[in-house]
């Protein structure tokens, strides 16, 4: 790590890093998964989900971008391959092609798990007075909130 002075110190830099590199392994996870199903999805409500899945991972490939240059701003290397992303998500990975309700059910329990995993980043950076950090996550967690919820509503 370098030398930086931003007002919090190389412990908490660290500790935050290691939190945001779980929100973006979980990000990150719920992305191709969500990619996955969008290709793969099949069914009466094809159209529907097929495009809401497009809208939800347009918007996660930029929260990725956007949480490992977090990471990067508090001078932790972000991590960036798929084996370490398995090692530090907490989202499971899934087999074959679900029928379309249980993909539903599926990202919602994804969603779920990023809000949990964001809330655990909050109160470290809330802790530390990241404010930076915190506004990020904050956002992140409003997002997967409504996209659960959204998600929710389609139970067929």
């Amino acid at each position: 790590m370098s030398n930086i002075d931003i007002g919090i110190n190389q412990e908490s830099r660290l500790k935050i890093a290691e939190g945001l590199k779980r929100l973006l392994a979980d990000s990150y996870t719920l992305y191709l998964q969500t990619h996955n199903f969008h290709w793969n999805v099949t069914g009466p409500q094809f159209r529907e989900l097929h495009l809401m899945f497009e809208e939800h991972y347009t918007e996660l490939a930029v929260a990725v971008d956007d949480i490992a240059e977090r990471i990067r701003t508090l001078d932790v290397p972000a991590p960036g391959t798929y084996k370490q992303f398995a090692q530090l998500t907490s989202i499971e990975e899934v087999e074959g092609v679900p029928l379309a309700s249980e993909m539903v059910v599926l990202l919602t329990k994804a969603h779920e798990q990023v809000i949990k995993t964001a809330r655990e980043v909050f109160k470290i950076a809330q802790q530390v007075d990241d404010e930076s950090t915190a506004a990020l996550v904050s956002d992140r967690m409003r997002i997967h909130e409504k996209t659960a919820w959204m998600l929710r509503a389609t139970k067929m």
